[in-house]
């Protein structure tokens, strides 16, 4: 699958929220998210533009690789795959016996919001700032998801340049 989204960095979020309540999104939960991202020993992930991430939340922890950067699309896509795993802790162990490198943390306070098969992050951003994604999962050619995604984002009032940099790149190019 793929992860077609719009990022788009917002002054506030209650007007998002004030619209999406209007359009008859259903609100699916609000989490603090942790991320650790990881280097591998064998090739960097900062050139081969991968991530590699141990995400915890406040019931469970996802483990999450993304692929590179697809250029074919006008917003940001790229493979993703996850999968939980029961003990992060113990799993960041694991990569580090194996030769894997902390690079970052990132966290963000994070409101969950789905319309039909789109999904609304409404993001806080420890250091970054307030940013609004909107989220579809689709097969390798796209599936329309890009106009989809610009269509909604026009009747939600989301607009500013899509920003393409991950919060992970957003981080480490913070002076």
């Amino acid at each position: 699958m793929l992860e077609i989204e719009l990022k788009v960095e917002v002054p506030s979020l209650g007007p998002v929220r004030e619209r999406l309540t209007e359009n008859g999104a259903e609100f699916t939960g609000k989490d603090h998210e942790h991320d650790i991202y990881y280097n591998a020993p064998h090739r960097d992930f900062g050139t081969t533009d991968e991530a590699l991430r141990v995400r915890y939340y406040s019931d469970h922890t996802l483990l999450t690789y993304k692929g590179k950067k697809l250029k074919e699309f006008g917003l940001k896509a790229r493979e993703e795959l996850n999968t939980t795993i029961e003990s992060g802790e113990i799993f960041e162990q694991i990569l580090a016996r194996l030769g894997f490198t902390k690079t970052a943390e990132v966290n963000k306070w994070r409101e969950n919001y789905t319309l039909g098969d789109a999904a609304f992050a409404l993001d806080t951003v420890e250091h970054l700032g307030t940013f609004v994604e909107i989220e579809i999962m689709a097969e390798e050619n796209g599936d329309g998801a890009e106009a989809k995604i610009s269509a909604l984002a026009k009747e939600m009032g989301i607009s500013g340049e899509p920003i393409l940099a991950s919060y992970l790149e957003l981080v480490l190019s913070r002076p």
